[in-house]
């Protein structure tokens, strides 16, 4: 916001050196958006699941039972290890009515792939169209800053209108 705010200001003012600033940093949030977005389009499937199971571990058990309810699963990799709430909550929901003794909701990391791949396509693509559109406003920066300032008055020599001889 403050950068727009200095791209404004300088407009308005007709102030090259605020114009010149609010395009170097424009490039430069260019650059680092753009590498941001190019790495989350580069980000692999074994790459989402390695990240996905290290968020995993770190979260509190109270969201470890909200993204089981929320996705009817049980466990990150697998139901039977011990690094997830219990899912007496859900299995009813997982199984049919008549459920057999051996039901048991599917790991959550299956659940998850999809939403976790679509989410790193859809921040890289976001990324690629905000980082073009700022390239575009650096070069409306630039064209803007050279025109000349309609309310200087163009410098004119003082010379009499006809030709007076003295």
């Amino acid at each position: 916001m403050l950068i727009s705010i200095l791209g404004i200001l300088g407009t308005i003012k007709h102030n090259q050196v605020m114009l010149f600033f609010y395009m170097i940093i424009l490039f430069l949030l260019f650059l680092v958006q753009f590498s941001i977005a190019c790495s989350c389009l580069a980000v692999n499937s074994n790459q989402q699941k390695q990240l996905a199971e290290q968020g995993w571990s770190r979260v509190t058990d109270s969201i470890k039972e909200e993204v089981q309810e929320t996705f009817l699963c049980c466990g990150f990799n697998s139901t039977a290890s011990a690094d997830h709430p219990a899912c007496d909550k859900i299995t009813p929901t997982c199984c049919p009515t008549p459920a057999p003794s051996n039901c048991a909701c599917p790991p959550c990391l299956f659940k998850l792939e999809e939403t976790i791949n679509s989410a790193f396509k859809t921040c890289g693509e976001l990324g690629l169209v905000f980082s073009f559109t700022e390239v575009l406003a650096v070069f409306l920066t630039w064209r803007y800053r050279n025109q000349h300032n309609p309310d200087d008055l163009p410098a004119r020599a003082v010379f009499p209108q006809r030709n007076y001889q003295y």
